[in-house]
């Protein structure tokens, strides 16, 4: 059976938001890798484990040891100091895939990170609200690490 009312609107994502860090690029985009690598957590504190290989083609995934974990993207480009971008199911576990990017510019006092996140697949409103709340927190953790190593 096909399912007749899904429309464009309910199969895609779009989260945009601007990360302003008191920070040097260099410090910025390193405080970004680390976050969302071995540092990523959630917000009661738990290790996500997670893992990045920075390099065009590289996997970001979940290693839960022993061969066990759940891929989430392949760096799509990355430009140091001021690009990263994936793509990927992230954490999703259905037909789904993600354009994850942050753009990262010298801005007077510090570093600006225009982050965006589009997606086209199945997933619901609940979930699309959590990501909004998960990137939240995740950029408010880098902004944090960077002006705390500045």
């Amino acid at each position: 059976m096909i399912a007749t009312d899904q429309t464009l609107e309910n199969l895609t994502l779009t989260i945009t938001q601007e990360i302003h860090v008191q920070a040097p690029l260099d410090i910025t985009f390193a405080s970004l890798l680390d976050q969302l690598g071995p540092y990523n957590e959630t917000p009661d504190g738990r290790s996500l484990s997670m893992k990045i290989e920075p390099w065009p083609g590289g996997r970001w995934y979940r290693d839960l040891g022993d061969g066990n974990g759940h891929f989430w993207a392949n760096v799509q480009a990355i430009k140091r100091p001021t690009l990263l971008e994936f793509v990927g199911p992230l954490m999703t576990s259905s037909p789904f895939v993600s354009n994850v990017q942050y753009r990262l510019t010298e801005v007077n006092g510090g570093t600006l990170i225009a982050f965006r996140h589009t997606a086209l697949g199945f997933i619901s409103d609940d979930h699309k609200a959590g990501m909004n709340r998960g990137w939240t927190f995740i950029h408010e953790c880098i902004r944090k690490r960077a002006e705390g190593l500045r």
